[in-house]
């Protein structure tokens, strides 16, 4: 009874609540001055695993204003984005239609949206309709129908992307 003060600091209320758990580690946003948790990490530089860890708002401003590619000649981007190895991160595996962003309202994202674009078709086309559409532009864009020309090559390839997107979606 001689320690039941001690316990409860004088008010009852207080009491031994929550006095076994540890406090939690909160890391706090990078950003010079900001008070708020730094949830969001981002690179420091191309090749590195240091992150910086921002705030949400924080981290979208570093992300839109960061270019990986600052500081390289035109030749060592042009050859790193063509590098597939480990050592690049596969940065050319990843560079089409890999994460399209947040979902908008008409449950699509702005990649699926650009691969509709690319098959010609309307959001949300069903399965059938995306495999004919893409079975049509393949076969109007294809290499071997167009020997020499860039621009097909170009086509063919956005085309099979989105092909590689919608099948699984629409299906």
């Amino acid at each position: 009874m001689a320690n039941d003060h001690i316990k409860s600091f004088g008010f009852p209320r207080w009491g031994e609540y929550g006095r076994n758990t540890d406090a939690e580690p909160v890391r706090m946003c990078d950003y010079s001055g900001c008070t708020e948790r730094g949830d969001h990490p981002a690179p420091k530089s191309p090749g590195t695993r240091e992150r910086w860890y921002f705030c949400r708002p924080h981290a979208a401003e570093y992300n839109k204003n960061w270019d990986f590619f600052a500081g390289m000649s035109d030749e060592e981007a042009r050859r790193h984005m063509n590098d597939a190895s480990e050592s690049s991160d596969a940065f050319a595996s990843a560079r089409t239609f890999e994460w399209g962003g947040a979902v908008g309202e008409d449950g699509f994202t702005a990649n699926e949206h650009a691969a509709y674009d690319a098959l010609e078709l309307d959001p949300g086309a069903g399965a059938d309709a995306v495999k004919s559409q893409y079975r049509k532009l393949a076969k109007l864009y294809h290499p071997d129908a167009n020997r020499g020309d860039p621009a097909a090559a170009e086509r063919f390839h956005a085309i099979q992307m989105a092909y590689d997107l919608l099948k699984d979606k629409s299906a």
